[in-house]
């Protein structure tokens, strides 16, 4: 395994994360609290590893930017997309160690409350990041 191949890796460790994250709400919506929890469990765990997988990407590489090989509408459709997938991403690193942190004190309440922000932001932080790793490496990349 080389620097180049973690983009790879943590597009691959954000979509177990939409999995575990999508099992984990229809768990939750169908009463099984445990198997929730254990999927939920596993879901933040994915999004560790992903997380040290991109620092150390950014650090090994010097932070160096990705260009975007895309032109016209896909370049627009792109960059909406980054925006708002990093600003979003951002909120992550907070909202999901503290929704986690209700549940795990057992102030369910609390938990699900947050619970409702957290689903969505997540869920759509983890799929875009799957997308962001297409439109960079798959579908357009920058000519070298």
């Amino acid at each position: 395994m080389t620097v180049r191949d973690i983009p790879a890796l943590n597009a691959s460790l954000n979509a177990i994360a939409t999995v575990l994250i999508t099992a984990g709400f229809v768990l939750i919506k169908t009463g099984r609290k445990e198997a929730h929890r254990k999927v939920m469990t596993a879901a933040m765990v994915v999004s560790a590893v992903f997380l040290a997988g991109y620092v150390t990407h950014k650090v090994l590489i010097h932070g160096v930017h990705t260009p975007f090989g895309g032109t016209g509408a896909i370049r627009t459709v792109y960059f909406a997309m980054l925006i708002s997938h990093i600003i979003l991403a951002i909120s992550i690193a907070f909202l999901v160690p503290r929704t986690f942190l209700f549940a795990l004190q057992g102030k369910y309440e609390r938990h699900q409350a947050w619970a409702r922000w957290t689903f969505p932001i997540w869920y759509y932080v983890s799929v875009t990041g799957v997308l962001v790793y297409f439109f960079l490496y798959q579908w357009w990349p920058a000519a070298k």
